[in-house]
């Protein structure tokens, strides 16, 4: 799969593949005009989407209704306060989702590409070609 990276303007990054375009900003104190989510923002939200889809397919599966299930991604920092230290996906369930259910959805989350793609990161090659 190609992406095509471009630059609209001020610093704002777009991303253009599969018929979509993922827009990007940077904040202002980052010289840009917070119009979108940095890159780095949707990182992040990849996570939590990636175990989101994994969540919500285990209870289609099973007929277990996905109201008032959601998922609150936490970032918390490491031990410098610069980066982050842990990643916490809480999978939030109503009372009544089925006890014999919660260990199970907890291991679908775990099944997130974009988790095992972290864990087993992809090599980066990097460098540059004259067009016209």
């Amino acid at each position: 799969m190609d992406m095509e990276i471009t630059f609209p303007g001020g610093k704002k990054v777009d991303a253009a593949f599969k018929g979509f375009t993922i827009k990007t900003d940077q904040p202002v104190f980052g010289g840009g005009e917070n119009s979108a989510p940095a890159p780095f923002d949707y990182f992040l939200a990849s996570i939590g989407t990636c175990a989101g889809i994994y969540v919500v397919s285990f209870c289609q599966q099973r007929n277990i209704p996905t109201e008032g299930v959601k998922i609150v991604q936490k970032i918390l920092p490491d031990a410098t306060g610069r980066g982050i230290g842990t990643i916490a996906l809480e999978i939030q369930v109503p009372s009544d989702f089925p006890e014999q259910y919660k260990s199970a959805v907890i291991k679908s989350a775990e099944l997130c590409a974009v988790k095992k793609y972290m864990h087993n990161p992809p090599e980066f090659d990097i460098y540059t070609k004259v067009t016209n």
